[in-house]
C-alpha cells in the first residue's frame, strides 16, 4: 500500500517555511483557522508576509481574512508613502476589521498575527502586528524573543480598557463572552472588542534564525523558550513545525492548531 505523502518545506530567496495545522478533532467538531504566506512579497525577492488567523464563532471571518488580508496590506502600503510600517500595520488591520464588519464580521471574528519581511537597501526589517492571543516568537541565537502581545481578557491593562470603554470582564471575558479584547470581526462587540493591534519593528541580522508563528492552541500548552528549544535542531521547518504541533497535542491542546515555522537565510 502506498504511504501518504508527507508534507514538504516551501522555499524561496531568504526563507524556507514549514506549515502544519490539526483540527484537533478530540476536542473540536470544525477547523475555524486559516492562515497565508507569500514569499516575493509585492514583487520584491527575499520580501514576504505570513499570517495565521484564529477564527471563533465560526470560520467565516478567518477564512476572508486569510484569502485578502496580504491585498489591503499591499494597498495601504502602496498609498501611505510618508507613514512608518507600525502605523501602516494598523490601517491596514482597521481596513480589514472594517470590511469584514460589513459581512462575515457581523457572526464571527478572529485573532491574527501577521510578519511582513520588508528589504530595505541591504537590511531587512521584520514588522509583526497581532490582535487576541496567536503569537509571534523570533529565535535569536537560541534565544526566545515574543514579538506579540497576548490581547486576553485575564491581562490587566487590557481588562481596564474595557471597563473604562463601559464594558465589563466576567470570568475573565468581554461582557462574559469573548475571552480575547482585541480581534478582527465581532462587530457587535467592536466598541470594546478593538481591531486595533499590537506591533514590532525588528532588524534582521545573523544570528536570527527562525520565527514561530503559532495560535493559542499551541502556546496555552508551550511556553515560549520551550518551543525555540524543541526544534532549534531542526533544519528542515516543516519537519519542525509537525514536532510543535504533535506536542501541543501531547500535552492536551484543546483547540484548533495552526503552526507556522520560517526558517530565515
Amino acid at each position: 500500500m502506498e504511504q501518504p505523502k508527507q508534507p514538504t518545506s516551501h522555499k524561496a530567496p531568504g526563507f524556507e517555511l514549514g506549515v502544519s495545522e490539526d483540527r484537533n478533532k478530540r476536542c473540536r467538531r470544525t477547523m475555524e483557522d486559516a492562515h497565508t504566506f507569500i514569499f516575493n512579497y509585492m514583487g520584491i525577492p527575499k520580501q514576504g508576509f505570513f499570517a495565521i488567523f484564529d477564527g471563533h464563532a465560526g470560520k467565516a471571518t478567518a477564512e476572508w481574512c486569510g484569502a485578502n488580508f496580504d491585498k489591503v496590506l499591499a494597498n495601504v502600503i502602496e498609498s501611505s508613502t510618508d507613514e512608518s510600517v507600525p502605523e501602516i500595520l494598523n490601517k491596514a488591520f482597521l481596513a480589514v476589521d472594517n470590511e469584514v464588519n460589513q459581512r462575515e464580521g457581523k457572526f464571527s471574528g478572529c485573532t491574527a498575527i501577521v510578519a511582513y519581511i520588508k528589504v530595505i537597501d541591504e537590511r531587512r526589517m521584520l514588522y509583526t502586528g497581532n490582535v487576541g492571543d496567536a503569537r509571534a516568537v523570533l529565535c535569536r541565537q537560541n534565544k526566545a524573543v515574543r514579538l506579540s502581545y497576548d490581547h486576553k481578557g485575564s491581562d490587566s491593562q487590557e481588562a481596564k480598557r474595557i471597563m473604562d470603554l463601559g464594558g465589563f470582564m466576567m470570568n475573565n471575558r468581554v461582557n462574559g463572552v469573548l475571552a480575547v479584547t482585541r480581534s478582527l470581526g465581532d462587530s457587535v462587540m467592536k466598541e470594546f472588542v478593538v481591531g486595533n493591534p499590537f506591533t514590532t519593528e525588528t532588524e534582521l541580522g545573523p544570528n536570527d534564525e527562525f520565527l514561530i508563528l503559532a495560535c493559542d492552541g499551541l502556546w496555552d500548552v508551550c511556553e515560549d523558550q520551550d518551543a525555540v528549544d524543541l526544534i532549534k535542531d531542526i533544519k528542515d521547518p516543516q519537519v519542525a513545525s509537525r514536532k510543535l504541533l504533535d506536542h501541543a497535542l501531547a500535552n492536551f491542546s484543546t483547540d484548533n492548531l495552526s503552526i507556522m515555522v520560517i526558517r530565515l537565510s
